[in-house]
């Protein structure tokens, strides 16, 4: 199964080829490193138009070529979503497009249960799932290590016309804020969790994707509602299939609620071909499809 981000206005993937990927944020254009591409890039005249250029260390991280002078920071828009993007210093823009696609389903799956939904969202970076939760009408508890990242997701929301919406802001270490909230004895239909191949939490705790993750989802069993609306597990982990990812809702979710488990690879597509961009991996529990 393949989920493709295709509804963007605001963002697209120009090309890709050579290791790289060349990308349109509103009116800026981007060039940064793309290991899992590795065909050739269609014209080299399209990629002289980047205004700015990551480039990779040799001995890791890496920085940007400015072609142009660019803002700070500026917007751009999906759907009725906006947010803050910039180049920051690890390639990244604090956005990940292809997530869009599943922005979409949550809010669907949102509105589709006809009741009011709690969401937990693990990991939760600048926002986008927070946000989509949000403007369907749910309820979020948005936790991330990162202060930084959470004041960030704080300004998409005022950004986005969301600032007043019943949305929970937690900095802290994920795997602790599950426990506490077990012990608290708190519950949430619905949980999502974006978690990286490794981090460390504000106290210097260690996140393994390979041995922290199960554990993590296991745990979440303790704190979903008794007729939870979904689980959504995504993962950009080099190599970790997205049968990985419907295994562990298997064993786990599934096992206890029943339900559909669906799980594909997530990608953009690329403009003027029928390439798709590869952008990790997705697993879906849902009560019903």
């Amino acid at each position: 199964m393949l989920f493709i981000a295709r509804d963007w206005e605001e963002y697209e993937c120009l090309d890709a080829g050579n290791g790289e990927k060349l990308e349109r944020w509103g009116t800026v254009i981007l060039r940064r490193p793309d290991p899992q591409v590795i065909w050739p890039v269609r014209s080299a005249r399209l990629w002289e138009k980047a205004d700015a250029h990551y480039h990779r260390s040799s001995s890791g991280g890496g920085r940007w070529e400015f072609r142009r002078p660019l803002p700070d920071r500026w917007q751009i828009r999906y759907r009725a979503l906006s947010f803050h993007v910039r180049p920051t210093n690890f390639k990244h823009t604090g956005l990940f497009p292809e997530q869009a696609v599943n922005w979409t389903w949550i809010m669907d799956k949102i509105k589709a249960a006809g009741r009011p939904v709690n969401v937990l969202n693990l990991f939760a970076y600048t926002g986008g799932a927070t946000l989509a939760a949000a403007a369907a009408g749910a309820s979020v508890c948005h936790v991330d290590a990162a202060k930084g990242m959470v004041q960030w997701a704080k300004e998409n929301a005022a950004l986005s016309g969301l600032a007043d919406r019943p949305i929970r802001y937690i900095t802290d270490d994920v795997c602790k804020f599950v426990q506490r909230e077990i012990r608290r004895g708190n519950k949430y239909d619905a949980i999502i969790m974006d978690p990286p191949s490794y981090g460390r939490g504000p106290s210097g705790e260690t996140w393994k994707l390979e041995t922290s993750l199960f554990p993590l989802v296991e745990a979440c069993l303790s704190v979903l509602s008794d007729e939870p609306v979904f689980f959504l597990i995504n993962s950009y982990t080099t190599g970790l299939s997205a049968t990985v990812l419907a295994n562990l809702l298997e064993m786990t979710v599934k096992a206890r609620y029943g339900g559909v488990v669906r799980a594909g690879d997530v990608g953009l597509p690329v403009s003027g071909t029928s390439l798709v961009l590869p952008a990790g991996a997705a697993g879906r529990w849902e009560a019903r499809p």
